[in-house]
């Protein structure tokens, strides 16, 4: 077989897979956003292209007398931005100490990481919910804020370390020469260069939190407190009166603020900004 018809073949192959895995991903897409047009609440005669398509769902969460969407999103966003913001500052002078210095306990605190991020936070639902009622917490935005930055800084710091470590240390050393201190030369030439995957660990921090539901349902017990997640789930576990059309419109919309932050960062993640950086 020649190398012409080889590479046909492994072409083939590679566009038949790739197709495969966009139905699969597309086609539950697909008919989440026409259930959200479809008139009624039942899914059961939806159709992924609706007869008679509607935006009474998107009305009606939008409504603030028949519905706490608004509510819920914002609470949604507020905590996952904070979640963000405070995860990005404590992994990044996490990893940076980690990668950068070297101190007692080094090995073992990074071995300690590691096992951490191989349990998941829904591990510990006990244990959380009791410390979290024992300082307070139960039923407070702060609580889940601390709950999904401490969740964050293993697996994240373990991923920033291993970046922060290309970065050449020869730049640490030029930037002592010139008489900077190790914070000048974390925040003016590490972090500079360390932008694609502090928008990585940003990305990440943001939108679990915006689609978890276990902990902000164990934790949060007031309606007017709800994240999207817990309050989308209020809309179908009702026994009578489930508005499922409804939730597949609320569903809808929470891509929007991960597409917009994910298209902001997108020329970060597709850049090397370390190239070049021994050069001059």
């Amino acid at each position: 077989m020649d190398m012409k018809r080889q590479k046909l073949i492994r072409l083939t192959l590679s566009y038949a897979v790739i197709l495969v895995m966009t139905i699969i991903i597309v086609y539950p897409l697909l008919w989440v956003v026409g259930s959200s047009f479809n008139p009624g609440q039942s899914l059961s005669g939806s159709k992924m292209i609706p007869d008679n398509a509607t935006l009474a769902h998107y009305k009606k969460l939008f409504d603030t007398s028949q519905s706490d969407y608004l509510t819920w999103y914002w609470n949604s966003l507020k905590i996952s931005t904070l979640t963000m913001i405070f995860s990005v500052i404590l992994v990044s002078l996490t990893a940076y100490s980690f990668s950068r210095y070297r101190f007692i306990g080094r090995q073992n605190g990074l071995l300690t990481f590691l096992i951490l991020q191989m349990i998941p936070n829904f591990a510990a639902l006990i244990a959380i919910f009791i410390l979290a009622l024992l300082t307070g917490l139960v039923d407070t935005h702060l609580g889940l804020i601390l709950v999904y930055v401490g969740g964050a800084i293993p697996m994240n710091t373990w991923l920033m370390k291993g970046y922060l470590d290309t970065i050449p240390k020869e730049l640490d050393e030029s930037a002592k020469i010139d008489g900077a201190g190790h914070l000048r030369i974390f925040f003016q030439i590490v972090l500079p260069l360390a932008k694609p995957i502090i928008a990585v660990v940003a990305l990440f921090t943001f939108i679990a939190p915006f689609g978890d539901f276990i902990l902000a349902s164990v934790l949060l017990r007031s309606k007017e407190k709800y994240t999207l997640a817990v309050g989308l789930y209020d809309l179908v576990a009702k026994q009578f009166g489930s508005e499922f059309t409804t939730f597949a419109a609320g569903s809808v919309l929470i891509a929007v603020p991960i597409a917009i932050l994910f298209l902001s960062f997108q020329k970060y993640f597709v850049s090397g900004l370390t190239a070049g950086g021994t050069k001059g």
